[in-house]
């Protein structure tokens, strides 16, 4: 919620550009930030790792369906973008741990207030698909 526009949500609070200009969106955060967690695998790992840091191998095991190449790519960039710390323990072989960062941890209660919103209206988004399809 906006400070200055009490009651509005802050999605709302500021005016768009008409039409709203390709290099604009391109530099909004929050469509960054989208495009980020929206692939497959990140809001999963983000989850998995909000509950304690894991092990390279058993992040592996609890992923059904993700190979070693994807899990490795969405630890980089969610690590490149401070959200997952890597944490090399040097034992013999080395072992690897990963966990959310302070600023990956911010991002938990938001995820959850989206999951929240997506369980309580799947059912209707779910109705209005078979409206639309049907």
């Amino acid at each position: 919620m906006s400070g200055t526009h009490i009651g509005v949500p802050s999605v709302l609070a500021h005016e768009l550009p008409r039409p709203v200009p390709l290099d604009e969106v391109a530099r909004c955060p929050v469509g960054d930030v989208f495009r980020r967690l929206g692939d497959r695998w990140s809001l999963l790992l983000l989850s998995l790792l909000g509950t304690r840091p894991h092990r390279y191998n058993e992040l592996h095991r609890s992923v059904e369906g993700i190979s070693q190449r994807m899990l490795t790519r969405t630890l980089r960039s969610l690590e490149s973008d401070g959200l997952v710390r890597r944490q090399v323990h040097p034992t013999v072989p080395p072992s690897v741990e990963y966990s959310l960062t302070p600023l990956g941890g911010t991002l938990l209660e938001p995820l959850s207030a989206l999951a929240d919103w997506a369980v309580l209206h799947a059912g209707e988004m779910d109705e209005a698909r078979a409206r639309h399809t049907g």
